[in-house]
């Protein structure tokens, strides 16, 4: 979420509400239109408390689907590197190409996966190396205990890989159902109207103007707060990137090209060649 852009939606929303409350006002009774302040006040207390419980848990679950997509990024590039050390212990010729397909398979998150989830259209597409990783050890028999256990291993990884990956794209495309926005912004409305009650021409200007600006500042920042957790991945500050995997491909790439041979059959973004 871009910083500026949510402080001028704050501060465009609490101008507006400000100013339709002040509008009121001139034609407010003394007193507000509430007989009985002490019952317009509780039953104020009990919307504003329901929409702040409901806001609260529902902020809290979007969070938890933020960590979980952070933690499957990282725990997705550290099983890469894993895998291409495991990929040494497997027969030569499988070994040097799955380590190239694995580096694919990192070039194609950083740089096809991420931008996509970032836009919302990474869909149900798959990362195709690691549909041909598994072409490649189909054809791979190992031969000594050392490769069996490589083998092995390889297996429990890629499946660790693959739940990591589940995690990191699963709140690409928006993680808070069109029903739940629905219900708040509608209660955010009725606080609104109620607010507007609350009008009283004997009161100054700046303590009417007060009254609606600090409600609609704290439930503004509070839905852009729950905005930034419905899609975690883009460019904005707090965002979601790429760093992990990127990590990943440096130290393969560039820190451990002098110990393991690999020729990677992609282009830069992981497209094949």
């Amino acid at each position: 979420m871009n910083v500026v852009l949510g402080v001028l939606a704050v501060l465009v929303a609490t101008a507006l509400t400000t100013a339709v409350m002040l509008l009121v006002r001139r034609r407010a009774p003394e007193g507000s239109f509430f007989s009985d302040g002490d019952r317009a006040s509780g039953v104020f207390g009990v919307l504003a408390t329901g929409f702040s419980v409901l806001l609260g848990f529902i902020i809290f679950l979007a969070f938890d689907s933020y960590d979980q997509s952070r933690s499957g990024a990282e725990a997705e590039a550290i099983t890469v590197v894993q895998q291409v050390e495991t990929a040494q212990f497997l027969p030569a010729t499988s070994g040097t190409t799955l380590t190239g397909q694995l580096v694919c398979y990192a070039r194609y998150v950083v740089g096809t996966e991420w931008p996509a989830m970032e836009s919302g259209t990474l869909g149900n597409a798959i990362n195709p190396w690691g549909l041909e990783m598994f072409r490649t050890l189909q054809t791979t028999v190992p031969r000594t205990d050392a490769e069996q256990s490589a083998y092995d291993r390889w297996m429990d990884q890629t499946s660790d890989r693959e739940q990591a990956r589940h995690d990191r794209v699963h709140g690409a495309e928006g993680i808070i159902p069109t029903p739940l926005w629905i219900v708040l912004f509608g209660i955010s409305g009725v606080i609104f109207i109620f607010m507007l009650f609350f009008a009283d021409s004997a009161e100054w200007m700046r303590t009417q103007a007060l009254l609606m600006a600090s409600v609609t500042s704290v439930i503004t920042c509070l839905m852009l707060l729950l905005v930034f957790f419905d899609h975690p991945h883009g460019n904005g500050l707090g965002k979601l990137h790429s760093v992990a995997m990127e990590r990943t491909l440096h130290l393969v790439e560039v820190q451990l090209q002098d110990d393991i041979e690999f020729q990677a059959p992609c282009d830069g973004d992981g497209r094949p060649r």
